[in-house]
């Protein structure tokens, strides 16, 4: 059986990189909101003291979010889900145990502000650590060679070859002397 060679990573522009970031940060502060939310659900409705029992299921929830969403909307992957998710996962096996280490060492420490408060500064804290190393990860291992190769990333990638296309155009003797007039 042959196999096919994998694909060069596509060549984002400057104004794609800065678009795909800012889509990254709105999905990611969606799931921030979701990981709040199931914090919020688990530790002040339900009574779950224990930081790892609110954290756990609320981080797992926002990173399926989020993972489903960038993948699909802001690095426009085909790649194999499986796949993409296994290494979304490894990354997952090295931040949660130290987000919670790091976690419940805060948590020890008395700053006079009170508990809860305390509380959700840290998941905020966490969350921005978080977001920075995941983008990271994201961009440069999970989909470094699939970006833009589902349906709408191949038309996205058509739109800026034309346009790039457009502006190298050599300009014709007719064009250069109607520059020249004006």
């Amino acid at each position: 059986m042959e196999q096919t060679p994998n694909p060069a990573p596509v060549k984002l522009t400057r104004k794609q990189e800065i678009v795909k970031f800012f889509q990254f940060v709105l999905f990611s502060l969606s799931a921030g909101i979701i990981q709040v939310v199931l914090t919020w659900l688990l530790h002040d409705i339900c009574g779950i003291e224990s930081w790892w029992l609110t954290y756990l299921p609320a981080l797992v929830a926002s990173v399926i979010w989020n993972f489903t969403v960038n993948r699909r909307f802001t690095f426009k992957s085909a790649t194999n889900v499986p796949v993409a998710m296994l290494k979304v996962a490894a990354y997952y096996l090295v931040f949660t145990p130290l987000s919670t280490w790091w976690s419940e060492a805060l948590h020890a420490i008395d700053i006079g502000i009170g508990s809860d408060p305390w509380y959700y500064i840290i998941l905020v804290f966490t969350m921005l650590v978080n977001f920075g190393t995941e983008f990271l990860i994201c961009r440069f291992w999970v989909f470094r060679k699939n970006i833009n190769t589902n349906e709408a990333g191949k038309k996205e990638q058509e739109r800026v070859a034309a346009a790039s296309e457009e502006r190298c155009l050599p300009i014709t003797k007719e064009e250069a002397n109607a520059n020249k007039d004006e």
